[in-house]
Parts: C-alpha cells; sequence; structure tokens
C-alpha cells in the first residue's frame, strides 16, 4: 500500500483518498517574473512524478497547479522593463511551459491563475472578516489575527510564542500582532489593482492558494505539495485561512520536496545563485536533468554540480545503451521487477530505489542480449513500462545516446531556437565512419585507427558490432 510522508504529522502514513479511485493534488506554481530554475524544475518534476506514479495505481487524478501572475516582483520587474505586467507574466509563462514540457512533465489537470480568482480571494476574506478572523489594520490592509487560530504553528511544530519571539512588528505597529499577514492590501499610486469592500488593491499571495484550491478541488481535499521553504509561513497560513474559512480540515496530507544546493545554500534568485533550466538545457538533456532529480529522495537535499550532472548523463547512458538496437515488441511486464520496483515507489516515492531497479534491469537485459536477443527484448518491454511511471526511457535510444550539447540558445533563451552545436554534425561523424570502414576493408589500418582517433578526440564513442558500427557522444 502507498505510504507518503505528512509534513504535519512527521511521519509516513497509508494513503487513503477522500473519495476511492480519485486523489485530489494542489501544488504551488510558478511567480512569474523570471525564467525557472533548477529548483522550480525540482518540484515540477517530483510533483509530475507523483501524478504519474497515483495514475499507475489505478487513481483518476485532478491536479491543481497554480500561476502567481501578481505580486510585488512581478510589478517591479515590469516597472524595471517598462511594460505592462501582463506583458511580462505573458512571457514568462510561456517559457515555463516550454521549459517544463522540455523536462517530460505532463501538464496539470488545471492551470488557475491569480488574476482570475480576484473574486474568489475577496469572497474568502469577507468570510474571514464576518467570523471575526481578519481586521483592517491601521494601514488600510486587511489582516489575519493569527491569535484566533488555535492551530497556528503546527505545519512548522512550533509554538505561537517561538513564533512571536522571531517575528518582525512592521511599521508603525500596523498590526494586532506580529505574526499576522496580509489577506488585502491598498493599492499604490499606479499599481494594478482590483475593487474590493476595503478599497482597490490587490491580495496578499498567502491568500491566493487558499482560493484557488478551493474553488478548483473543493474546501477538503486529499494532498498538497510544494517546496520546503513555503512550509513556513506559505503553508501554514493556508491552513489558518482555509480552515477558518470553512471550518474544518483542510487537507489530508501535506508533502514537501527539499531544497536544491549550491555550496551547501539553497538555490534561490535572491542569493543569486541559481541556474535557469533553459542554461542547463544547453549543456545537458532533458532526461539528464529529470535523472539527476530523481536521483535523490524528494524530501532530502539536492546537490547541483557539473559532477552530479555528469554522474546523472553517465547514468542514463546506462540506461539507454541496454536498449539500444532492441526491437519493440509485445510482451507482458514481468511481475518480480513490477512488484520491486512498486515497492520502492510505495515507500513514500522512493524514486533513489526505483532507479535502482532499472539498473538491475539494464544489467539483465545486456547479460540476455549476448545469447538471447528476443528474450532481451520482452525484458526491454518491462524496462520501458517502469520507466515511463518516472517520466524516463520513451526516446530513442539513438536520440539520446548522440545528442550533443548546445553552445548557444536563440530567440531570448527559447527552447527549441536556433541553436548551434559543438563538434561533428550526425552526418559528419557518419562520414567518417565510412571512410574507417573503407580503410579496415582494405586493411589499411594506420588510416582506420587515425580516423577513429579523430571521432575519438571529439567524443565520439564507435562500438563495432556484428551489424556495423555503432556511435555515440561521451
Amino acid at each position: 500500500m502507498l505510504q507518503i510522508f505528512n509534513s504535519l504529522t512527521r511521519q509516513k502514513e497509508p494513503f487513503q483518498p477522500i473519495e476511492p479511485g480519485k486523489v485530489r493534488m494542489y501544488v504551488c506554481g510558478m511567480t512569474v517574473y523570471d525564467y525557472c530554475h533548477v529548483g522550480h524544475a525540482r518540484v515540477m518534476v517530483v510533483f509530475d512524478v507523483v501524478v504519474r506514479w497515483l495514475q499507475a495505481k489505478g487513481y483518476q487524478v485532478s491536479y491543481v497547479r497554480n500561476i502567481t501572475d501578481i505580486d510585488d516582483k512581478i510589478i517591479r520587474r515590469a516597472e524595471e522593463n517598462g511594460e505592462d505586467f501582463q506583458t511580462l507574466t505573458a512571457r514568462f509563462i510561456e517559457a515555463m511551459h516550454q521549459d517544463l514540457a522540455a523536462l517530460g512533465s505532463l501538464p496539470p489537470t488545471q492551470e488557475p491563475r491569480a488574476t482570475a480568482a480576484m473574486a474568489d480571494m475577496i469572497a474568502m476574506i469577507q468570510t474571514l472578516m464576518d467570523k471575526g478572523y481578519a481586521y483592517v489594520g491601521a494601514s488600510g490592509d486587511v489582516y489575519y489575527d493569527v491569535s484566533r487560530f488555535d492551530h497556528y504553528g503546527r505545519l512548522a511544530n512550533k509554538k505561537l510564542e517561538d513564533l512571536r519571539a522571531g517575528a518582525r512588528v512592521e511599521v508603525e505597529d500596523a498590526k494586532d500582532d506580529p505574526l499576522d499577514f496580509v489577506l488585502w492590501k491598498p493599492a499604490k499610486p499606479g499599481e494594478p489593482s482590483w475593487p474590493s469592500p476595503w478599497g482597490a488593491g490587490r491580495p496578499g499571495w498567502h491568500i491566493e492558494c487558499s482560493a484557488m484550491s478551493n474553488r478548483c478541488l473543493g474546501e477538503h481535499f486529499d494532498i498538497h505539495g510544494g517546496g520546503m521553504d513555503l512550509k513556513f509561513p506559505h503553508h501554514e497560513n493556508e491552513i489558518a485561512q482555509s480552515e477558518a474559512s470553512c471550518g474544518h480540515r483542510h487537507v489530508n496530507v501535506w508533502m514537501h520536496n527539499g531544497f536544491v544546493q549550491v555550496n551547501e545554500e539553497k538555490m534561490s534568485k535572491s542569493l543569486g545563485n541559481f541556474f535557469t533550466v533553459r542554461d542547463v538545457l544547453q549543456r545537458y538533456q532533458p532526461e539528464v536533468v529529470r535523472l539527476f532529480i530523481l536521483s535523490s529522495h524528494y524530501r532530502g537535499p539536492l546537490n547541483y554540480s557539473d559532477a552530479n550532472l555528469e554522474h546523472a548523463k553517465s547514468s542514463l547512458t546506462r540506461l539507454y545503451t541496454a536498449l539500444r538496437g532492441l526491437p519493440v515488441v509485445e510482451a507482458p511486464i514481468e511481475e518480480a521487477w513490477r512488484i520491486r520496483f512498486e515497492q520502492a515507489m510505495d515507500d513514500d516515492f522512493n524514486t533513489p530505489e526505483a532507479l535502482a531497479v532499472l539498473f538491475d534491469l539494464a544489467r539483465e537485459i545486456n547479460r540476455l542480449r549476448a545469447h538471447d536477443e528476443a528474450a532481451a527484448a520482452r525484458l526491454a518491454k518491462t524496462f520501458r513500462a517502469l520507466g515511463a511511471d518516472l517520466g524516463m526511457l520513451q526516446s530513442d535510444p539513438e536520440a539520446i545516446l548522440r545528442w550533443q550539447p548546445l553552445t548557444e540558445i536563440g530567440g531570448a533563451g527559447e527552447i527549441g531556437g536556433v541553436a548551434a552545436a559543438a563538434g561533428y554534425a550526425d552526418a559528419q561523424i557518419q562520414d567518417l565512419i565510412d571512410q574507417r570502414a573503407a580503410a579496415r576493408k582494405t586493411r589499411n589500418w594506420a588510416e582506420a585507427d587515425r580516423v577513429r582517433a579523430l571521432l575519438q578526440e571529439a567524443g565520439i564513442v564507435l562500438e563495432d558490432t556484428p551489424g556495423g558500427t555503432l556511435w555515440r557522444r561521451e
């Protein structure tokens, strides 16, 4: 049975959906003022695999991932660029979709945007006002009164006194309590704004997800996910808002993925130590990045480095080499391998253990193909099927093994733009291989060795087989 670590209870729990056979899941998405970095990619890939595995287990999954398309950072960036904020967000929403498609992440069932959910947010804030959980501060902002919510701090596993000790009092003591947070803020001159009972303004960040998750999934749903950095205060505040509004439990299971780290610091735009997805995809193919992300358990840290990406690249080469040259045949999924894989994934989505099963499968396929290619091809069916549950091993092996890095991405960083490729083109490589074959045929070993050395220097690995010479890039 599937066990999921619940951040709220801090333990693994058997997963029981609210409605049999159906799962409703909400994941906090991007604030779209810049390109996605590898930290964002981890969130998207992790929860893409969660969706894939739930579907593999037969669940009908409603997956909602929001877009924050209005906030201080967006307004500031638009002002810096001298453009309308909607033009800015439209550009980066398109870029985000390109990045996620490149990484093989499935689109969510719904992708609500904050600017299209104002009525839902205003209605929820009004409910909180009516119930005495919110008030208008001296600054004109509408605040949530944390002292009114009995369980505040439970997700962070902290007491109110401890949280207050580390809180910063707002300028002019506009709030009743340092922990109180903004639900609605008055618009400054020239800023985008929406009408509300409390004057023209815009929502605070936390209310967005409560309103959008309720609208799309209802007041009580199965799973809420996001990065570890959102656990407090964002998700803590979501619980307080949503449960005060509806009067009952909001989410059954809270899931949080760990940070991507660079030199033991969290990767983030504020620290300036981030690498955008499209920067990384100039040097590594998307499935390498996906394998890199899944090689660590989602709850633990993920250390970004060239060495770790190179290791993922070598690992992916091993997996696709096992598939190379094998025909795609119809065959049953071999039960023993499926059970091992299922046990790993049912243990809180343990992708490192699931990948270990795939590497064992690759070794077995390589062993079989030496004397029984038909058996190897049948086992490859299981290999590909299990790989699909991780969003992997569905490409043509030759395309993966012959992929070459790009020296630049054209069109303002657009994935798929005009790109200059490093090294020999495929046709040039094949021409050199043909020259080497002709030299070997005439026993001109010196010329054959010269061509092989030339290719090797360019990072091309040759493999002579009974059916001819295969090649791949290092």
